[in-house]
């Protein structure tokens, strides 16, 4: 049996549904999956187990049979927790068929198989009764259900039926609850991942704006959560404007309504500002007198130095429909808004209280401009990010001349009304979707550009004489940025789109970018390769069996593949210095043969080899470039900064060495970079020597 999946071709610029084998697709699954990180989140785990124990030991001091269930119970550990704490009897119930397979041989390997029984059913198909597949209600309901937002999940849903159904009123839960945190903020860096600026340009007669359509600056944006490694994010990027408050708070050992409701605080700015964003949080209770407590909270608001990194739950960032001047000392209300799965926010000024509780938004916000549909949050950013605009814009001045004949291939780019504001005589754009049109149109509209600039929906290799007017093309532009690039070389799609237009070319044609490099380092993580990394034993339970069937997956097909990181969020320090690998020169077309490197990298530093990150480079005219990776390496221990605009491709390395002092071996590592000119796909493969 097949299966289909969806993988980017870079060859087309699509998203293409590819026949794979029917193991191909929870293989992707359990080797991508976040399991390695939470069995090693040890605060996660020992507040679990200290919150399990407790229960167990307040059901037993009732005299009464402790029977737990576990909803979600991935390897089985909080199961495997709650017999060894003195559980009689454990229901754990588990969806994902391999994950259940790796529970019940988890639970037999640490001796448990007589006190645990695995369900391989959604929870809501779960039976009670004597031909059931639990004898009897539950009294203690263990959970991790939770995902950054706390209910991306579907935890309300599962709660809710959970009660109804599957345990006794009145049970123990561990956690007993939960409780989500908000603060109002200003920050122009997150605002700027959300909303479009005016683009200042300064051309030959004088300054030049692009301005935004009004439907994008009054746009709510998209309802899902940005989640984020908060506490990368220094403290000089936003203004606090609030004192923490707590949103609302859900208790999970009595029945759990997962319907539409919100909630309303109030607020008192704290300081005069520009009110933009939300920023949430949460933290868990495992006990009912909240003894046991697990938090996310990011450092400001958490005083210690003893953080507990974990990448399955981070921090939210919540955009408000607009920005809200707001004053230090008035009365504001924050509305939170929910449905069974997202939060939305809402910002008030204090009124009459009926008239405030008539304007609460149930509905949840829908993108109108249609840009947010087009363009991720990094993407706003790196349109608004004015250094990198400026490297576009003193490249075109190198390169247009009056009687310059533009094509933009970019998926919602700014390059040609630059183009035309820089002295372009005629300038077309190539869009290759209905939703990047109606975005170009709408710009085009509001910097009254809808004569000067023709937008051609085609894909390249569909241009015609007739959508260019009959006219060749003297210079041809992309940043490049395509919608459906996942890795940083699957925007060598531009490379391919200037190949298939290749008829339409003058014979002394200006490309530009004119040239791209693909560029590695070795790197070791302060904490990223725990998600990769096995855990052999997690608070005294064996689950290598969990570790395995990770490897098996990682070592299925893909697993040579590198993965999409964005690395600000992730510190690392180089081991080497950057090396360029690949060049490939967009001013000849796409060659037949497929090319490859191969060599090897010193290791300059002291540090574990936790895998190569590489990026791509564009060379835009003479001595201009931009970079998708690497801006800086800070200091001399090899602290990294990276493009916060860019997701960089990681390919961990399959063992971790420590170089003990630089003089003991020859320590680099060797490589092999094959790029598929057919494909369009990079392959590569390292070795530690």
């Amino acid at each position: 049996m097949k299966t289909f999946c969806g993988r980017a071709n870079p060859t087309t610029g699509a998203m293409e549904w590819l026949e794979e084998d029917e193991n191909y697709d929870y293989h992707q699954e359990i080797a991508r999956s976040r399991y390695a990180d939470m069995l090693h989140d040890k605060d996660r785990n020992e507040k679990y187990y200290q919150g399990i124990r407790a229960a167990v030991s307040r059901v037993k001091e009732r005299g009464e049979k402790a029977i737990v269930l576990d909803i979600g119970t991935g390897t089985g550990l909080l199961s495997m927790m709650a017999a060894s704490s003195g559980a009689d009897f454990c229901y754990a119930v588990e969806v994902f068929k391999p994950m259940a397979n790796a529970a019940v041989k988890i639970v037999e390997k640490n001796g448990f198989h007589d006190k645990i029984k695995v369900i391989n059913k959604h929870s809501t198909e779960v039976t009670v009764g004597p031909d059931g597949d639990m004898q009897c209600r539950a009294n203690i309901l263990v959970t991790e259900l939770f995902d950054t937002e706390l209910i991306g999940e579907g935890a309300l849903p599962t709660y809710e039926h959970a009660h109804k159904y599957l345990v006794q009123e009145g049970c123990e839960a561990v956690p007993h609850r939960a409780t989500v945190y908000v603060q109002l903020v200003e920050s122009k860096r997150m605002w700027a991942w959300n909303k479009l600026f005016p683009v200042h340009v300064e051309a030959e007669d004088g300054e030049k704006i692009i301005v935004p359509p009004s439907e994008m600056e009054n746009c709510p944006g998209v309802p899902s959560v940005c989640d984020i490694q908060l506490n990368q994010m220094p403290s000089s990027d936003f203004t606090v404007l609030s004192d923490v408050v707590t949103m609302f708070s859900v208790d999970f050992n009595k029945p759990v309504r997962s319907a539409s409701t919100y909630y309303r605080v109030q607020l008192e700015p704290i300081k005069s500002g520009k009110a933009q964003i939300v920023l949430s949080w949460w933290d868990i209770d495992m006990d009912p007198s909240g003894m046991i407590n697990c938090t996310m909270a990011p450092y400001w608001v958490k005083h210690t130095s003893a953080f507990q990194w974990r990448d399955h739950w981070m921090q939210c960032v919540y955009f408000l429909p607009n920005e809200e001047p707001v004053l230090q000392g008035e009365k504001l209300y924050l509305i939170a808004s929910r449905d069974e799965y997202s939060l939305w926010y809402k910002l008030q000024k204090a009124r009459g209280e009926e008239e405030s509780k008539a304007d609460v938004l149930l509905e949840s916000p829908v993108c109108r401009c249609q840009a947010h549909l087009l363009w991720n949050r990094p993407r706003f950013g790196q349109l608004n990010d004015k250094n990198r605009t400026l490297q576009y814009v003193k490249s075109l001045m190198k390169v247009l001349k009056t009687d310059s004949v533009c094509l933009c291939i970019s998926d919602g780019s700014l390059l040609p009304v630059l183009a035309q504001y820089l002295g372009a005589k005629q300038v077309f754009t190539l869009e290759s979707s209905a939703v990047s049109c109606s975005v170009m149109e709408k710009f085009l509209k509001a910097n009254h550009l809808e004569d000067k600039i023709k937008i051609i929906e085609a894909r390249p290799e569909l241009l015609t004489s007739s959508h260019l007017e009959d006219k060749k093309i003297s210079v041809l532009v992309g940043e490049p940025f395509f919608a459906t690039s996942l890795l940083p070389w699957h925007n060598l799609y531009f490379w391919y789109a200037r190949t298939a237009v290749t008829d339409h070319l003058t014979s002394d044609v200006t490309i530009l970018p004119q040239s791209a490099s693909l560029h590695m380092m070795i790197v070791e993580f302060q904490d990223l390769w725990r998600i990769r990394s096995p855990c052999g034993t997690c608070e005294g339970f064996d689950v290598q069996t969990m570790d395995d069937m990770i490897n098996n997956s990682l070592n299925y097909r893909e697993s040579k593949e590198a993965e999409p990181h964005p690395l600000w969020e992730y510190p690392c320090k180089s081991l080497s210095d950057p090396q360029e690998v690949l060049t490939f020169d967009f001013r000849k077309t796409v060659p037949q043969h497929r090319f490859s490197t191969k060599g090897s990298v010193s290791l300059l530093r002291k540090g574990k080899s936790h895998g190569a990150v590489l990026w791509m480079e564009y060379y835009l005219a003479a001595d201009i470039s931009v970079s998708t990776g690497l801006v800086q390496i800070s200091n001399e221990k090899g602290n990294c900064e990276w493009n916060p605009h860019c997701k960089q491709a990681v390919y961990f390395f399959s063992s971790v060495i420590e170089s003990e002092t630089l003089s003991d071996l020859p320590s680099a590592v060797a490589y092999a970079i094959n790029f598929d000119t057919k494909t369009g796909e990079i392959a590569m493969d390292f070795k530690l020597l």
